[in-house]
């Protein structure tokens, strides 16, 4: 007697993200970390996580010597964060590692 193949499992499983390039940039204080995950900024203790699914957007410039990545919640909000390259050229760098990272992730993610 047969019964057929097994019910799928319950709840029904996400599939893990996909799995990419990552960036990092850090100064003595702050931090932003775009992965996998989303984007994380840190700034001098505190926090602020954003999952892919809750990303509106994400832009970058420069001010100075210093990256600027902002973060546009799905809801709205907006949220930035500052890190200082030290060297215009360091900054350059963090450019052309952060442009493609982004641009992965913001393509791939599950609208």
């Amino acid at each position: 007697m047969s019964f057929g193949p097994p019910p799928p499992a319950y709840p029904p499983q996400q599939p893990p993200p996909p799995q990419g390039p990552d960036f990092l940039a850090t100064d003595k204080g702050r931090a932003v970390v775009v992965d996998a995950a989303g984007v994380c900024f840190e700034n001098f203790g505190h926090t602020a996580e954003f999952g892919w699914h809750e990303v509106g957007n994400v832009h970058f410039t420069g001010q100075g010597t210093c990256l600027r990545v902002g973060v546009t919640h799905a809801s709205g909000a907006f949220a930035e964060c500052m890190v200082d390259a030290k060297r215009p050229e360091r900054l350059q760098q963090w450019f052309a590692e952060l442009a493609p990272v982004l641009g992965f992730y913001l393509n791939n993610r599950a609208r």
